[in-house]
């Protein structure tokens, strides 16, 4: 019960946030800036891709070593939860590994695009 209420609290305190920061900058104070630093901005995306890819390929390698030892030491009921637990874990590797390429077929089609 008491976890229910504070998922609700923190709902609430999180769209009150997101509602009163929206409203921070009224559109007379901001000023259009016209220049762009295109190399910085590329090195900070190509930066930050290699990054999550180097670091969902580090987590999702010691998450299948972790998990292949459990299935090999287990038990045939442990076996069947450690199948059920690869679901996810494949899920989730899988859109790791999409969400990064994706930033970067995203990243060089917008690159090649003439202004």
């Amino acid at each position: 019960m008491k976890s229910k209420i504070l998922k609700i609290i923190l709902i609430n305190l999180l769209i009150m946030s997101i509602a009163t920061s929206a409203f921070a900058l009224s559109p007379a104070t901001i000023t259009p800036d016209t220049t762009l630093d295109v190399d910085n901005l590329k090195g900070v995306g190509d930066q930050v891709v290699s990054i999550i890819r180097t670091v969902g390929i580090v987590a999702s390698v010691i998450i299948l070593m972790v998990l292949g030892i459990k299935y090999m030491m287990g038990s045939a009921e442990e076996r069947a939860e450690y199948k059920k637990s690869m679901l996810p874990y494949l899920i989730g590797a899988i859109v790791l590994f999409a969400a990064s390429s994706f930033a970067q077929i995203v990243y060089q089609f917008a690159t090649s695009i003439k202004v």
